[in-house]
This record gives C-alpha cells, sequence and structure tokens, in this order.
C-alpha cells in the first residue's frame, strides 16, 4: 500500500483530493498536454565555490523567476521541554537561505550567484517558475559538496 498526501498539486493548475493511481496518471498525462513550456535549469558548483545556473532558450508564455534556494538536508533539534524532553527532532531539506536570481525572458543566459550565498555543507535547487506564482516551469537540485 502506498502512503500519500489526501491532495495532490500537479503542475500548479489541477488538484484533486483523495485521490488513486489511475487519477494521479490521468493528471500528470493533462498537465503533460498541456504544459506550453519546459525550463530544467543546469547547475554547477565552479571550483571557486560559486554557482553556475544555465537555461537553454525556451518559448515562454511569460516571464519567469529564477529563484536560488540554499537547504540543510538534515538539521537536528535537541528538545529542551514539553512531551518531548530529552528527545532529539530531525528535520530534512530545511531551507536556510532563498533569492530570486533573475526574472528570465526565455533566452539562453546563465547566471553566477556568489560562494557567500549558501554553505557548502548545503543543498542547492533552483526553481524557474512563471512570475506572480504561476506554474513550475522546471527545477534541478545539487547535493552538498562535503557532509553536514
Amino acid at each position: 500500500m502506498r502512503a500519500r498526501s489526501p491532495e495532490m498539486v500537479v503542475d500548479g493548475r489541477v488538484h484533486q483530493p483523495g485521490i488513486n493511481d489511475g487519477q494521479i496518471e490521468s493528471m500528470l498525462g493533462d498537465a503533460k498536454r498541456h504544459s506550453t513550456s519546459r525550463a530544467t535549469p543546469t547547475l554547477n558548483r565552479m571550483a571557486d565555490g560559486t554557482l553556475r545556473i544555465w537555461l537553454a532558450a525556451a518559448k515562454l508564455e511569460a516571464p519567469a523567476d529564477v529563484t536560488l534556494f540554499a537547504y540543510d538536508r538534515r538539521h537536528a533539534t535537541p528538545v529542551q521541554r514539553g512531551e518531548n524532553e530529552g528527545r532529539r527532532l530531525d528535520n530534512f531539506n530545511v531551507v536556510r537561505h532563498f533569492e530570486i536570481v533573475s526574472r528570465w525572458n526565455g533566452a539562453q543566459t546563465h547566471w553566477t550567484v556568489p560562494a557567500d550565498r549558501f554553505q557548502p555543507e548545503q543543498g542547492l535547487a533552483v526553481i524557474v517558475q512563471q512570475s506572480d506564482h504561476g506554474p513550475v516551469l522546471g527545477a534541478n537540485k545539487l547535493e552538498p559538496m562535503i557532509a553536514g
């Protein structure tokens, strides 16, 4: 038996509560047929620690925001009081920093993000999303350079 959340949102456009495998496949198929733009960024950590984000040219319906997220893969919090006193709570993929790197018009381009915006032990994710909370056009991630 698979466990899933009680509602699934696909492409920021279609959502349905209490779904089953058939409904999921249908929603994914609909999203593929109706999606006009895809833009998956290529990410590289450079030798100097900076991040290079590259996007190929794409025909966009509207400009898109390129947003960087720096996250801790795992964060442990010792509990000092309450019902979980003495225990440790583990959280995963905790976002520590995010910023809009640029607004993108669909032309082939790249950006360089300075290394002081994130730590080597942090994972990095970039999401390309149609501006003003539109659909996500693409995303990618880089694992941390060193174990954190």
